[in-house]
């Protein structure tokens, strides 16, 4: 065994392709997506490193083409979710063992290789199951998950360079133990990116895990897996299964050895995941760790002294990118009387030359929402909208699903700031607007604060550095990612680490070395080199 002081290279962000027309990466895209959506992919659950199949599957349409099959996925039974976990236990000895530095390579490895050879195939798959445009998906499938492995293989240095201080003739030492048992790994359907690292990030401390990748992103969970066993880790390490989401998560936090959560989604299912959990407290042999990104009602506000081209852009920006189907996409604005008629103009013309459609035609700036679920759910919001007394429907209102799960994008004017559609997330392309008197600027600021149960992303905007200072102040709980002048999405690894608190979840910051510190159980050991021979102190002489 070598006894160097290994450093893992220090992490860039991964350059984003532009995929301009003509461009190299464009051709070589299109290439990757024309050939996987003619072709049928079958993807398998994975359990001690084995790709299984059975008869018992489920079809993976594009939300784009619903009447289109690109392939299968298989579907675990409760003996299936028994085995994963128990391959957990069995390879957990041997990879919490293995040296820090050989941990690190495999991700390492794997983000050099969605670099390079899986570029095209991950985004791909990506755009075609979770209908995101090219760039999207570069943000995220590609440049999101390599930035993770590589971000995290050099804060897992830092955590273990990371020593207590000894006095004389005491040396004291940290150790950063993995947790006891395996940890559970639920992720959204809406980030590739996310879907890789809540398996991996737990993993690369030393655990092991049973994951469930949302049954709306397999195509490209599959392509993760084929990433990971490439890179060379090691059987039973990362099991993943698919299938019924209740029976899953009943057989897995019902075991003993459970040790931790790692949740990406609604805010419900979080809760109703976290009192399984204490309801099964007393059978566990440790505390489980329970850390859960969920919802979000995002927020921009305006101030009157900020300019309109820059706010109009980052509203669209904000609410209609990915169809709005962000965590932290802008979902509400409150927007000063004395702007509101030049943004409304700004908005207008901009939405008129925004296109809807399948990601395949690169000029679509907004694509399919994920399934028929959320599109009828949208089309009810804007169905209610229409017949409420009041809030009016502005830009947009339009929806087709006859091919594709299509709405258009979507702004609605609200008369009162607590409208149903200033509360509630809709995950999908609609943004309300609230317009709000100029004078009462910061009375605005307690309804942004208090409306929602969330606090996820939010954004201010203004000119004034006074103004900023107050706002930031005032709402310092409203948001765990606060934007001043700047969109509320795009956080970007090791620069913006992501996660907010309240109904969004418990703020343990993806992509920094605050959420790896959640996957361990430090052990602090003091060595004496020259201990004391008799029990007196000095001040026992009388």
């Amino acid at each position: 065994m070598s006894n160097a002081f290994y450093t893992v290279p220090t992490p860039v962000n991964e350059p984003v392709k532009s995929y301009a027309k003509g461009s190299l990466e464009r051709k070589l895209l299109f290439e990757a997506y024309d050939e996987m959506y003619e072709k049928q992919v079958a993807v398998p659950i994975y359990i001690n490193g084995e790709a299984i199949f059975t008869d018992q599957v489920k079809e993976i349409k594009p939300p784009h083409d619903h009447n289109h099959v690109v392939g299968t996925y298989t579907l675990a039974t409760t003996d299936h979710i028994k085995n994963a976990i128990t391959s957990c236990l069995e390879a957990k000895l041997a990879w919490e063992h293995m040296p820090w530095q050989d941990r690190a390579a495999i991700f390492l490895k794997a983000a050099a290789l969605i670099s390079g050879p899986y570029r095209y195939k991950i985004n791909a798959a990506t755009m075609i199951g979770q209908s995101k445009n090219m760039y999207q998906a570069e943000i995220d499938s590609a440049c999101e998950l390599i930035d993770f492995f590589n971000f995290n293989a050099k804060f897992l240095e830092e955590i273990y360079a990371s020593q207590p201080i000894s006095s004389e003739g005491i040396w004291n030492r940290t150790e950063y133990r993995p947790l006891e048992g395996f940890v559970y790994a639920v992720t959204p359907f809406n980030f590739t990116a996310i879907a890789g690292n809540l398996p991996a990030a737990p993993v690369l401390m030393g655990n092991v895990c049973v994951w469930k990748p949302s049954e709306s992103q397999m195509y490209s969970a599959q392509v993760i897996m084929e990433v990971l066993i490439e890179a060379g880790l090691p059987k039973g390490v990362i099991n993943m299964v698919s299938g019924n989401p209740a029976m899953i998560s009943e057989e897995v936090l019902k075991h003993k050895e459970f040790s931790g959560l790692h949740f990406t989604g609604s805010t419900q299912v979080f809760k109703h995941l976290w009192k399984q959990i204490a309801l099964n407290l007393d059978h566990y042999k440790s505390y489980p760790k329970i850390v859960g990104e969920t919802g979000g009602k995002d927020f921009v506000w305006v101030h009157p002294s900020a300019d309109v081209a820059t706010v109009g852009t980052a509203l669209i920006r904000g609410a209609f990118e990915y169809q709005g189907q962000k965590c932290s996409a802008a979902s509400r604005a409150y927007i000063p009387q004395s702007m509101w008629h030049a943004l409304k103009t700004y908005l207008g013309d901009q939405l008129a030359t925004i296109k809807v459609g399948t990601p395949r035609e690169a000029s679509n700036f907004v694509n399919a929402v994920i399934h028929k679920v959320s599109f009828n759910k949208l089309v009810d919001s804007i169905e209610f909208v229409k017949n409420a007394d009041d809030a009016t429907i502005e830009f947009g209102g339009g929806y087709d699903n006859a091919k594709g799960y299509f709405v258009d994008p979507t702004i609605i004017l609200a008369k009162k700031p607590d409208f149903k559609t200033m509360k509630e997330e809709l995950f999908g392309p609609i943004l309300t607007i609230y317009v709000y008197e100029d004078a009462a600027w910061e009375a605005t600021l307690a309804q942004v604060d208090q409306t929602s149960e969330y606090a996820l992303t939010g954004a201010i905007f203004a000119k004034e550095r006074s103004v900023i200072n107050k706002v930031t102040k005032l709402l310092s709980n409203s948001a765990g990612n606060f934007y001043i002048n700047d969109k509320p999405t795009g956080a970007v690894v090791g620069q913006q680490p992501f996660g907010g608190a309240r109904g969004s979840g418990t703020n343990d910051k993806a992509g920094s070395i605050y959420n790896l510190l959640r996957w361990v159980s430090p052990r602090t050991i003091k060595e004496n080199f020259v201990p004391p021979t008799n029990y007196k102190y000095p001040f026992l002489e009388s």
